[in-house]
């Protein structure tokens, strides 16, 4: 197990690495002059110059990278040349906002999928199990903005239940902040739980095909404890996985729906210092991103050990 923890963690920082080179080079490739986005475009060529050396555009590319890298591993991301404020504390600031409402749909994509995917599983060759699929396969289809936008519509607009859009701030109050991330929430996790749910349904339908499940309803015992103990202990390897994943797709798929509901948070930022030429910010919150990916992969990893006894690393 020690040396499995020393090789992941070693592929870790590599991926880390590579993944802020990437991130580098790929700010690096965008086209725009941020010299020229603060100064605007008739700005003096003197004028120019004078503020791409203040923001260290004018030494060669490796050198930015390695100082940029450097200032990363200190907390250290730069400034915003937009907001004129440290690249993290902006990050941090909108994490308040993006952190709640992914924890928050994925929950709720959890809560649904796992016993709607284990009751389809079980209600395999029933009338219920076409009606079931095909619920899933719409919600999947669906796309989350396109959901949101419906639950505006219905929640409201029509029944004037829940705000449309906005974030009043959890410093301003805690009830009206979420009960404006309460239909994010909802746009967001639902679409992840009809997928999380057909990929349930795949993983129990697989353990439940098995010998020692046969075997364990031949004993006799309860259907309960045939599905609890045996069935759905051996499927959460896979529920595990499709949590990460999920995890990582709720993250990411929340940049549309903040855009939908006006939500403060990192997807927002991002697209706006794209549209900016905000440099050291899209570095920031992009390698932000990669990082929870990378992370998340590490942590599923692990968990493999702690929930299958049989799983042994050399």
């Amino acid at each position: 197990m020690t040396r499995f923890l020393a090789r992941r963690l070693l592929t870790t920082l590599v991926s880390l690495v590579l993944a802020s080179v990437v991130v580098f080079g790929a700010v690096l490739a965008v086209p725009g002059d941020p010299a020229a986005v603060i100064l605007g475009m008739n700005a003096a060529p003197e004028a120019l110059a004078a503020v791409r050396e203040q923001l260290g555009l004018d030494v060669p590319a490796p050198q930015r990278y390695l100082q940029w890298l450097g200032g990363v591993l200190r907390g250290d991301q730069g400034e915003s040349i937009q907001y004129q404020r440290p690249v993290a504390r902006l990050i941090g600031d909108r994490l308040a906002v993006s952190l709640p409402l992914t924890l928050a749909a994925a929950l709720l994509a959890t809560l649904v999928a796992v016993p709607v995917g284990i009751a389809t599983a079980l209600k395999r060759g029933t009338v219920w199990d076409p009606l079931l699929v095909l619920a899933s396969q719409v919600g999947a289809a669906i796309p989350s903005f396109w959901l949101g936008l419906l639950l505006i519509l219905v929640f409201a607009v029509g029944l004037g239940w829940l705000p449309s859009g906005g974030f009043p701030g959890w410093d301003v109050s805690v009830g009206r902040s979420l009960r404006a991330l309460a239909l994010p929430v909802l746009a967001l996790g639902l679409g992840q739980a009809a997928v999380m749910t057909r990929m349930t349904r795949a993983a129990m339908l697989d353990v439940l095909s098995q010998d020692f499940v046969r075997t364990a309803r031949a004993k006799g015992l309860a259907r309960r404890s045939v599905v609890g103990k045996h069935a759905l202990r051996n499927a959460l390897v896979t529920l595990v996985t499709v949590l990460g994943l999920t995890l990582v797709n709720v993250f990411v798929g929340a940049i549309v729906i903040e855009q939908v509901f006006s939500l403060p948070g990192i997807g927002r930022l991002v697209l706006t210092a794209i549209g900016n030429r905000d440099y050291p910010l899209v570095q920031g919150v992009v390698l932000l991103y990669a990082t929870a990916i990378v992370l998340m992969s590490f942590l599923v990893d692990l968990s493999y050990g702690w929930l299958d006894p049989r799983i042994r690393y050399a």
